[in-house]
């Protein structure tokens, strides 16, 4: 008899946290649900595999336990899409191996798929939340979740979860890339339509091991925006002028935020790990934003695939102009406001900050990358 719910768990690495895990999902399934639990680990050298195996191999009754070796392939994503593949169950849940999600919201997720086809543990909904994180990470994750609800036009409130369910007919026909760290925000883009409902949940940073987060990481996860972003623009092409002049305006200011993240993350690298003054660290930090933002809005944004090294170099050099008059100009226009008009600052910074940013974003359209304004 096939179980009705297979848990997806992929490892790497996480020999300190494996086997509380699986003893919290086994103890998490109702009574009267029959599960699976696939630990999908890739080749951990710390052995972790292992560990899952002679586990699994003591388990008598109840629910079921399968453990695959994978050697030669790694990806969080690729791992997860290995685990679905063997899966039974009518409902699948995927979720991590080091307690930052909680095997006791795994029934919660269950019922939630009998009113929806995916569920979605959610940092991010009423209820929701994040403890013990750095305000680095904090910092990333709401960049990221923002450049993926902005730029996708995603409307669940944490689409970059890695703790969700689904019930396995919705993959059906899909064709899924697995790139990176985020599977989910692949489902959602591709599935559109289908109701989702979120779950909230408290998210804790790990207990032991170390986080698998990296550069390499953040490049995957960017390129798989990318590709989702001309996935849906393949499938729907916009004709009117206003909604295409709109999207852009929306994936410029989108971009801008994220050059915020970049900039602190560079700073923070450069002063505390690189040894640099934490002046100089700042500098390093607005020149990564600036250079950050000039590729995002070029290769998205505005879609120029010219990269030739005379246009790019123009190109970048009038980009990182036009944001320095744009900062001039704020700089000016709050000064105005609030010593010539008796303006409240705050008043004031909204009003300059708004006209600055619409300002650089028209301007840097018609004279950086050569559009049309209203297009």
């Amino acid at each position: 008899m096939a179980p009705q719910v297979s848990i997806i768990v992929p490892t790497y690495n996480e020999s300190q946290n494996i086997l509380g895990v699986l003893r919290s999902i086994r103890e998490s399934i109702p009574s009267g649900v029959s599960a699976e639990t696939i630990v999908v680990d890739d080749d951990s050298p710390d052995g972790t595999g292992r560990m899952a195996e002679e586990y699994a191999s003591g388990l008598s009754g109840g629910s079921t336990m399968d453990v695959v070796h994978r050697t030669g392939s790694r990806g969080l994503s690729s791992a997860i899409m290995h685990g679905i593949r063997r899966a039974r169950g009518e409902m699948i849940v995927v979720m991590d191996s080091d307690f930052s999600h909680p095997p006791q919201l795994i029934p919660r997720l269950v019922e939630a798929l009998r009113q929806c086809e995916l569920a979605i543990a959610s940092r991010y909904v009423s209820g929701g939340g994040v403890r013990n994180w750095p305000a680095r990470r904090r910092i990333l994750s709401r960049a990221a979740t923002l450049l993926a609800r902005r730029g996708l036009g995603i409307r669940a409130a944490d689409p970059m979860s890695g703790f969700f369910a689904f019930r396995r007919g919705l993959l059906s026909g899909l064709s899924i890339d697995a790139l990176g760290y985020k599977l989910l925000l692949e489902i959602i883009v591709k599935t559109k339509g289908v109701r989702v409902l979120e779950v909230p949940y408290v998210f804790e940073d790990r207990r032991s091991g170390s986080s698998k987060l990296d550069g390499g990481v953040a490049l995957d996860y960017l390129r798989s925006v990318w590709r989702l972003y001309r996935y849906g623009r393949a499938r729907r092409r916009e004709r009117r002028a206003s909604v295409r002049f709109a999207s852009k305006a929306a994936r410029f200011f989108t971009v801008g935020a994220s050059g915020l993240a970049v900039n602190y993350l560079v700073s923070l690298l450069a002063s505390s790990a690189g040894g640099f003054w934490y002046v100089h660290g700042s500098m390093l930090g607005i020149a990564a934003s600036v250079v950050s933002n000039f590729v995002l809005n070029k290769s998205w944004t505005f879609e120029d695939r010219d990269f030739g090294a005379r246009r790019t170099l123009w190109q970048l050099a009038r980009f990182a102009g036009l944001s320095s008059l744009g900062a001039v100009l704020q700089i000016g226009a709050v000064y105005w406001l609030v010593g010539h008009h008796g303006m409240s600052y705050h008043e004031a910074l909204v009003l300059a900050v708004s006209a600055a940013a619409f300002g650089n974003f028209a301007l840097n359209k018609r004279l950086t990358f050569g559009e049309r304004l209203w297009d």
